[in-house]
C-alpha cells in the first residue's frame, strides 16, 4: 500500500486520490452500449450469446423453476440455513421498522395533506456471481422488495459453469418466495430488465451491485429508458480511520476483507500515525498469504493506500472528500467523531464492528452507494422499493380560508385559468 501525509498533499493531489472506477476513454462503456443496443435488438437471442461468452455454458433454457431451486435449496446444510436464516431475520427485523404510516398534516383549517405508500409494482434484483457468489446480496434486495409489497420481481444471477446457480442463492429465494431466477449476468442482464425479453419481463427499477460494466449499464439505462435504478452501485471499497485505540490485527482483517471482492476493489487507511499504519501494513502482509483469494486481495492492496494525518478531525474531512461504501472507526474514540461525518454509505463503530457484519447479518443494508456516489445517494431501504403520493383534501373552510391567496398566487404568474379553478368554487 502506498502511504501519504495528509498535511504534505494538495487540493489536486487529493482530488486524484478519492477518484476512483473513472473511465476516460469510455472504453467500458462502449462496450457496454453495444450489450444494451444487442440485448434490445435481439432480446433472448443475445441472452444465450453472452452466457456463452462470458459465462463459459450453453444454456437450454433462461431460468430456472421453483421445483429446480427447491432442489439445490436442499442440498444446503442444516447450519448454514440457520446462519442464512438468522441473517434473513435480523435484515427482516431492521427493515420492517421503515415501513412506517405518515400522519396527515392540517396546514390550515379545512387543508388537510398527507403523504400514502405504494410499492413500485415491478422490481428487478441483480445478484453477482462472478469471482463470489452472493445469496447475502438477495437477502439484501429481496426482504425490503418484500415488505414493501411489490408485485413482481425479477432476479437475475449469471449461471454457474453447470447451467444453474449456487445452491445458497437458491435456499434464500425459497425463504422469498422466489419461484423463478434468470439465469443472466453483467449488463446483459441490465438491459434485459430495462427492455424486456421473449422470457425476462421488463421492470420499473433495477437494483443490485455488480462490476464497472454493470455499474456503467444502469447508470446509461437509466437516462435512456423509462427503468430507474437503486443507485451507481460499482466496486466495494471501506476506508478503515484508525488512532491508537486501535488493534493493527483488525485493521488488516478488515482491509482485506474488502480487497477480497475483487481487483477493482479498494481499501484505505487514514491513521493519527505512521506507526499504526506500518503495524496494519505488516499485519496485512502477515494474513494475505492465508487467504484463498490472495491473489485478487493482493491486486485491490495494490489499489488501495494509507494516509498518516495529525488527528481524527482530520481523518473525518478526508474520509467526507472520500465519501465510502464502508466507513470502519477503528477507534475507541468514536464517540467524539460520528456528529461529523457527513458522506458515507454504513458506518461500523468501535473496534468491535467488522464490516463484514454489516455484509451478512447485523440487520443493516450491505448495498450502498460506490466511488464517492454517498455524496448524494443513500444506501437500499424499504423506501428504495416505494413510492410516497401526496394527497391533499379542501373542504369548505379550506377554499375560504386558502383561495384568495391561491388567486393572487395564479394572478401574479399569469396563469388567469388556475385563477378561475378557485375562483369558480369560490363564487359558488
Amino acid at each position: 500500500m502506498k502511504t501519504y501525509k495528509y498535511s504534505d498533499l494538495s487540493k489536486t493531489d487529493i482530488t486524484t486520490l478519492v477518484q476512483r472506477n473513472v473511465d476516460p476513454a469510455n472504453e467500458i462503456r462502449q462496450v457496454v452500449e453495444d450489450i444494451i443496443a444487442n440485448v434490445r435488438d435481439n432480446g433472448d437471442a443475445a441472452l444465450y450469446s453472452y452466457a456463452a461468452q462470458f459465462d463459459k455454458v450453453d444454456l437450454d433454457k433462461l431460468y430456472l423453476d421453483g421445483s429446480e431451486i427447491a432442489e439445490l435449496a436442499s442440498t444446503v446444510s442444516t447450519e448454514q440455513k440457520d446462519a442464512l436464516k438468522l441473517a434473513y431475520d435480523n435484515i427482516y427485523k431492521f427493515h420492517q421498522t421503515q415501513l412506517k404510516a405518515e400522519e396527515k398534516v392540517v396546514t390550515m383549517p379545512g387543508v388537510i395533506c398527507w403523504r400514502e405508500n405504494r410499492p413500485i409494482e415491478k422490481v428487478g434484483l441483480y445478484v453477482p456471481g462472478g469471482s463470489a457468489v452472493l445469496p447475502s446480496t438477495l437477502l439484501m434486495l429481496g426482504i425490503p422488495a418484500r415488505i414493501a409489497g411489490c408485485r413482481e420481481i425479477v432476479v437475475c444471477s449469471p449461471p454457474q459453469k453447470d447451467g444453474k446457480i449456487n445452491a445458497f442463492i437458491a435456499f434464500v429465494s425459497t425463504l422469498l418466495g422466489i419461484d423463478k431466477i434468470y439465469l443472466v449476468g453483467g449488463a446483459q442482464a441490465v438491459a434485459a430488465m430495462a427492455y424486456g425479453t421473449e422470457s425476462i419481463s421488463k421492470v420499473d427499477k433495477i437494483f443490485g451491485p455488480g462490476n464497472q460494466f454493470v455499474t456503467k449499464a444502469k447508470t446509461i439505462i437509466q437516462s435512456t429508458t423509462l427503468a430507474a435504478i437503486d443507485m451507481p452501485a460499482g466496486p466495494s471499497e471501506v476506508l478503515v480511520i484508525a488512532d491508537e485505540t486501535s488493534n493493527p490485527i483488525f485493521i488488516a482483517a478488515d482491509l482485506l476483507a474488502q480487497c477480497e471482492h475483487g481487483p477493482d476493489s479498494q481499501a484505505v487507511l487514514v491513521a493519527t500515525s505512521q506507526q499504526i499504519i506500518d503495524n496494519a501494513i505488516a499485519e496485512v502482509e502477515k494474513q494475505i498469504s492465508t487467504l484463498p483469494r490472495a491473489e485478487i486481495a493482493a491486486k485491490a492492496i495494490a489499489n488501495s493506500y494509507a494516509i498518516q494525518v495529525d488527528d481524527l478531525s482530520q481523518a473525518i474531512d478526508f474520509s467526507n472528500l472520500y465519501a465510502p461504501e464502508h466507513l470502519i472507526l477503528a477507534t475507541e474514540n468514536w464517540q467524539q467523531i460520528t456528529d461529523k461525518i457527513i458522506n458515507a454509505g454504513s458506518v461500523f463503530l468501535g473496534n468491535l464492528s467488522p464490516e463484514s457484519v454489516g455484509d451478512y447479518a447485523s440487520g443493516t443494508n450491505h448495498t450502498l452507494p460506490t466511488s464517492a456516489y454517498a455524496k448524494a445517494y443513500s444506501g437500499v431501504s424499504v423506501d428504495s422499493f416505494l413510492k410516497k403520493i401526496t394527497f391533499q383534501y379542501i373542504n369548505k373552510e379550506g377554499i375560504i380560508n386558502i383561495g384568495p391567496a391561491v388567486e393572487l398566487l395564479a394572478e401574479l404568474e399569469g396563469l388567469d385559468a388556475h385563477k378561475n379553478a378557485v375562483s369558480v368554487r369560490l363564487n359558488s
